[in-house]
C-alpha cells in the first residue's frame, strides 16, 4: 500500500481530520498537529503553497501494527525477520513520484514547515534520505534539513552514521530526500544495520514496494513517494544549522553542517507534503521502535528469554528501554541489562521486568521498581560510556554519560512476603449495575 492509498483509506474510514480554512506553514500547522496528536489531519489550504500537508499519520504502535495487519506484539519479530531476510524490490520505469519534474528550484513553493518559534528556519523532518557510495552501495537514513535559500539546505549529519562516512570519504555525495512514505520505508530508514545493507530491501521484506531510478542522480528511490528532492551534499561547504527541537523535546545547538544543494524536484501531480513534528509522538515512535528488535535479539543472544521490548516515550523513545523477560536464573536480570546496552548503545537507563509487568504501562513498571528493586544489589552503574548526542545531560562534545541498569525482577526463591500481584475475581458488572 502506498502513502497516498493509505491516506485515502483512513479518510474513507473517517479517521482523517480535515482543515479547510487557510493556515500558514509557519507555526499554524505544527501547532494544530501538536494540539490534536495522535489524530491524523490533512490541511487543504496552505497560505504559502498550492500543495497540501498531512501529519500525525503514524503516531502509535497500534496504528503501525494495524497498517501491517498485525498486533503490536508482532512488530518486533516481524522487523527482525525483515532485517535478516531482506528482498529486492521491483524496479519500474514509470513512477508516481516522477509525474512532475522541476528543474527550476524554488523551495519556497513547497510547504516546508517552520515548527517552533526558536527554530533556525523551515525544516524537512520526515524525509528518508537515499545516498550511495561506490564501494558500499546504497544507504537509507533520516537527516533533518534546514532551508536557508530557494535551493539550499543545511543538513544535520551525525558523525559515525553511514552517510557521514560516505561524505567524509568522497567529499560530496548525490542524495535524494524522499517525502511521503509508508511505515515499511520509514521504519527501514531508521534501523541500525551494517554498512553496505540497502535498507530498501528491508522495507520490501516488510511489505513489497516498487522503486525507480531517480531523475537526475544515480540512486534507486521509492516509486510512490510524494516528493523527491534530488541534488548533492558537500562535506567541506558548511552553513549554520539550528536551533531545532530534537527527540528529547529540547532545542539542539547551532552547528556548521554540510550544505545540500537541490538540483531537481520531482513529485506527484497533486503531491501531499508529509509533516513530522520534531520531538512529538510520531517522531518518537519512528525513531525508537526500530531499535527494539536489536535489543530483543541481543538479550536473547546472552541466554535470556526476552519476551518484549519498549523504548518508551517517557525516555524520549531513545534513552530508556523497558525489557520484559521470562526469568529462569538469578543472573538473568544482570545479563539482560548488558544485552540491552549492547543492542542500543544510545540507551541511558535499562529496566528489566518480569512477564507479569505491563511494559507499556508506566504505573506497572514503577510498581515493579517500588516492590521488587533494591539499589545496592539490583542496580548496575556503568560509568562514563558513549551515549547519545540527543541527551542534554551528556558531556558536551563527547556524549559521554553514566548508564544505569535496573533489575526490577522478583527473586526466584521468595524468603519473605510474596511478590505476586493479587488477582481480583472476574465478574460481569452488567449483572449488577
Amino acid at each position: 500500500m502506498g502513502f497516498r492509498e493509505y491516506i485515502n483509506q483512513i479518510d474513507k474510514e473517517g479517521i482523517l481530520r480535515k482543515v479547510d480554512v487557510e493556515v500558514s506553514k509557519k507555526l499554524d500547522i505544527s501547532g494544530i498537529l501538536k494540539e490534536i496528536e495522535p489524530t491524523p489531519v490533512i490541511f487543504n489550504n496552505i497560505k504559502e503553497s498550492d500543495f497540501r500537508v498531512v501529519g500525525n499519520v503514524f503516531c502509535t504502535k497500534n496504528v503501525i501494527a494495524s497498517y501491517f495487519g498485525v498486533t503490536p506484539a508482532d512488530l518486533i519479530p516481524m522487523l527482525s525477520k525483515a532485517i535478516s531476510e531482506r528482498s529486492e524490490p521491483e524496479i519500474v520505469s514509470n513512477a508516481p513520484c516522477q509525474e512532475v519534474i522541476e528543474s527550476h528550484i524554488d523551495l519556497d513553493k513547497i510547504p516546508i514547515l517552520f515548527h517552533c518559534e526558536k527554530d533556525g528556519g523551515n525544516y524537512i523532518s520526515s524525509a528518508v534520505v537515499v545516498t550511495r557510495d561506490p564501494d558500499y552501495g546504497q544507504n537509507l537514513d533520516f537527516h533533518r534539513a534546514m532551508q536557508y535559500s530557494k535551493d539550499k539546505f543545511a543538513t544535520r549529519i551525525v558523525k559515525g552514521r553511514h552517510f557521514y562516512k560516505f561524505l567524509e570519504k568522497n567529499g560530496e555525495v548525490e542524495v535524494a530526500f524522499c517525502i511521503g512514505n509508508t511505515p515499511n520505508i520509514l521504519i527501514a530508514g531508521a534501523t541500525s544495520v551494517d554498512i553496505g545493507v540497502d535498507e530498501l530491501h528491508i522495507a520490501n521484506a516488510l511489505e513489497p514496494i516498487k522503486v525507480v531510478k531517480a531523475n537526475s542522480v544515480d540512486l534507486i528511490i521509492p516509486a510512490e513517494a510524494e516528493f523527491v528532492l534530488e541534488g548533492r551534499v558537500y562535506f567541506e561547504e558548511r552553513h549554520a544549522e539550528g536551533p531545532f527541537v530534537d527527540l528529547t523535546e529540547t532545542y539542539d545547538v547551532i552547528r556548521e553542517e554540510p550544505i545540500f544543494e537541490v538540483k531537481r524536484i520531482t513529485h506527484r501531480k497533486d503531491a501531499i507534503w508529509q509533516a513530522l513534528l520534531p520531538g512529538a509522538l510520531e517522531h518518537k515512535i519512528l525513531m525508537g521502535m526500530p531499535r527494539e528488535p536489536t535489543i530483543f535479539n541481543k538479550v536473547n543472544g546472552v541466554g535470556v528469554k526476552c519476551l518484549d521490548v519498549n523504548i518508551s516515550p517517557g525516555g524520549s523513545s531513545w534513552l530508556h528501554a523497558i525489557v520484559q523477560i521470562d526469568k529462569k536464573s538469578e543472573e538473568d536480570g544482570r545479563k539482560a541489562i548488558e544485552g540491552t546496552f549492547a543492542g542500543h548503545t544510545s540507551c541511558k537507563h535499562a529496566y528489566i521486568v518480569d512477564k507479569d509487568i505491563n511494559i507499556y504501562d508506566p504505573l506497572s513498571v514503577e510498581w515493579a521498581m517500588a516492590t521488587r528493586f533494591q539499589g545496592d544489589t539490583r542496580m548496575i552503574v556503568k560509568n562514563k560510556e558513549p551515549g547519545s548526542s540527543l541527551d542534554p545531560s551528556a558531556e558536551p562534545g563527547t556524549k559521554m554519560t553514566t548508564k544505569i541498569g535496573f533489575d526490577l525482577t522478583k527473586p526466584l526463591v521468595v524468603k519473605g512476603k510474596s511478590f505476586d500481584i493479587a488477582e481480583f475475581p472476574k465478574v460481569d458488572v452488567n449483572k449488577y449495575l
